[in-house]
C-alpha cells in the first residue's frame, strides 16, 4: 500500500487510478483532486529526505 501525499489515505499500487512521477518516485492519488494538488507544487508534499 502507498500513502497518498495529499489526503493521507492508504492507496492500493495495483488499482491506483491516478499517479505522478516526481523526482524518480511515483506516488499515488485517491482522486483527481488530490492528483491535481500534487502536480501543482509537489515540492510542498515531498520529504525528499526520506
Amino acid at each position: 500500500m502507498a500513502i497518498d501525499p495529499i489526503c493521507k489515505m492508504d492507496i492500493d499500487e495495483k488499482t491506483a487510478r491516478f499517479t505522478s512521477d516526481y523526482s524518480g518516485k511515483t506516488y499515488y492519488f485517491c482522486c483527481l483532486a488530490c492528483k491535481q494538488a500534487f502536480d501543482a507544487e509537489p515540492e510542498a508534499y515531498v520529504d525528499e529526505g526520506i
